[in-house]
């Protein structure tokens, strides 16, 4: 079965991202927050063209999410590449503080600057940016240390533009998620609708469950992706046995635990991934 092309460009992003190009130029520093399961698929196109002549923080949420095997092999490779990861669990506020520690000090070396040229000292003017749902409003609380803004673990919460203040040091702006106009690459883009980093208007839940079982089947391969051959059996019972004979698995599993109801068992298992009853899985990893 050939699952059709996965696109999400709902109107508030389009228009937020209008919103962003203009305050571009106000902003001195980019917090690019990132999913822990797939942070290839979770980097914007346009990120250095956004980036250009500012200081940039590569944040990578849900650490706990994945593995230490897996956290370890993605960190030694975004070092390769000439990044500096900064890994946190938003939710739980793990690894926030160090972040709060760089935006800061990148804040002192903007004002170094400043003082250099005769100018006085200001805040920071930072701008979180990532695509849907990647935990940017959670983290957003957690620096601030307070509710400021809505945070839920589904795309298109926080629709508009806000600065947020933080104290002496920082101004923070809050950006909706941002994504590209298409898709292009729809083996990340099915990945972003697994992780929920797009709405369910973008992708049939059914036809993507099932890209998922055959996904797992992959990765198996891969020790550190958290995938065992006996993942879906152990949670749901059943076994499947091969590829292509996926669709044949939902509709047996179908049958047992949601009365033959296939879409609603498609949505329990997105579901059961999303909040790791399934185990710490990583759907991609460096080669």
């Amino acid at each position: 079965m050939t699952t059709p092309a996965i696109q999400w460009y709902p109107g508030h992003i389009a228009k937020a991202e209008k919103q962003l190009s203009k305050n571009l130029g106000k902003v001195d520093l980019v917090i690019e927050v990132r999913d822990a399961r797939i942070p290839l698929s979770t980097s914007h196109p346009h990120l250095q063209q956004w980036v250009q002549g500012k200081q940039h923080l590569l944040v990578i949420n849900r650490q706990d999410m994945i593995s230490p095997e897996a956290k370890k092999i993605w960190d030694e490779w975004f070092r390769h590449q000439g990044h500096s990861p900064w890994w946190c669990d938003a939710k739980a506020g793990t690894g926030v503080k160090q972040i709060l520690q760089a935006a800061i000090h990148a804040g002192d070396l903007l004002n170094e600057r400043r003082r250099s040229r005769g100018m006085k000292n200001r805040p920071v003017r930072a701008l979180t940016l990532g695509f849907p749902n990647v935990g940017k409003s959670a983290l957003i609380n957690r620096l601030v240390r307070k509710r400021v803004v809505e945070s839920a673990r589904r795309a298109g919460v926080t629709r508009t533009l806000r600065w947020i203040r933080m104290g002496q040091d920082i101004d923070l702006l809050d950006a909706p998620g941002v994504l590209p106009p298409r898709l292009d690459d729809q083996e990340a883009a099915l990945r972003l609708a697994l992780c929920d980093d797009i709405g369910e208007g973008g992708y049939d839940v059914e036809l993507v469950a099932l890209a998922f079982v055959k996904l797992l089947g992959q990765l198996v391969e891969n020790n550190a992706s958290g995938v065992t051959s006996n993942l879906l059996e152990h949670r749901y019972g059943i076994q499947v046995k091969g590829t292509g004979n996926e669709q044949k698995w939902l509709i047996t599993v179908a049958e047992r635990h949601t009365s033959g109801d296939t879409r609603r068992m498609a949505q329990r298992l997105l579901d059961d991934f999303r909040r790791a009853f399934l185990g710490l899985i990583s759907l991609e990893l460096p080669l």
